[in-house]
């Protein structure tokens, strides 16, 4: 995992002396705001996707929390790019993370420092490159009213920590969340399609996260000629699913095999899943012209 460096407050220094202290506000509290995303190898170099949407939504998700991050979003977008040339990955993750530092404890943060870093390093394949095993977690989706759902905040994952813990020692990939109102939510790190009689449905905004790559794939989908709907979704809709999978930055585009031990109907094929994936990963590796404002090219 260790590259060669991190930017940390507006400069590039080796990985070991990225060091924050341990009475860090948002270490206690989990009041910081994070983003993820993935760089590919193409014929132009190492290219990030998305680059400018992801850093406008870590903004967005620091002012849900009143923080106020010291540098503007070009200078940041500039600064991953400048660490992913830097690190010399042809591709990989980063993880960009604003946060409250030291200077006082208490809940409140505001008098705290706000302290950004960007770390990258190399990863392959989240889940599965097949198609994964998932379960209904007893835990539900952060309420809508209990927090701001929909911004990156690092306290929402405690949720998905608890989720992903529970799956130990069985044969499941991932969990599944149901919302409050009993209806499919999101994976602990992903957003959920289901596929049905040719037509692709996913959950509407408002109790999930506004997934990045699931914004890119419903846009691929209608691309391919899919019909798209967004609607709350049942957990009984989705056993009877012909399809269905997850998108997020880690996991891309990943076929869902079965749901609480019911395989469905053709997961085995995963046809439209298929076609799906294979133009996403056509398009973040720089293969469709059409598609390439998304992506940010670091020269090494």
């Amino acid at each position: 995992m260790e590259t060669n460096s991190i930017w940390h407050n507006g400069k590039l220094v080796p990985w070991h002396e990225a060091r924050i202290h341990v009475l860090t506000h948002t270490l206690h509290y989990g009041g910081g705001a994070f983003e993820g995303l993935r760089f590919y190898k193409t014929d132009r170099g190492p290219a990030i996707f998305r680059l400018r949407e992801h850093f406008e939504r870590l903004f967005y998700s620091a002012d849900c929390l009143k923080m106020e991050i010291p540098f503007s979003r070009s200078q940041l977008e500039d600064a991953t790019v400048e660490l992913v040339a830097s690190n010399g990955l042809s591709q990989g993750y980063i993880r960009p993370i604003a946060f409250y530092g030291y200077g006082k404890m208490g809940v409140n943060p505001l008098g705290a420092p706000v302290e950004v870093a960007i770390a990258c390093w190399p990863w392959g394949a989240y889940l599965s490159d097949g198609a994964v095993d998932i379960k209904v977690s007893q835990y539900i989706r952060i309420h809508p009213k209990s927090s701001i759902s929909d911004a990156k905040i690092c306290g929402h994952y405690v949720n998905s920590i608890l989720a992903v813990l529970d799956l130990r020692g069985t044969h499941y990939h991932e969990a599944l969340f149901l919302d409050y109102n009993g209806d499919i939510a999101e994976g602990p790190g992903e957003n959920f399609f289901i596929i049905k009689d040719g037509k692709v449905y996913t959950p509407p905004l408002g109790a999930i996260l506004a997934g990045i790559t699931r914004s890119t794939v419903v846009e691929l989908i209608r691309h391919l000629g899919l019909e798209l709907i967004e609607r709350r979704i049942s957990l009984e809709e989705a056993f009877d699913a012909d399809e269905a999978f997850f998108t997020g930055t880690a996991a891309e585009v990943t076929a869902i095999r079965s749901i609480d031990d019911r395989a469905l109907r053709t997961a085995d094929k995963g046809e439209i899943t298929q076609q799906i994936k294979q133009l996403y990963l056509d398009v973040v590796y720089g293969r469709k012209k059409e598609f390439e404002h998304y992506l940010t090219f670091a020269a090494q």
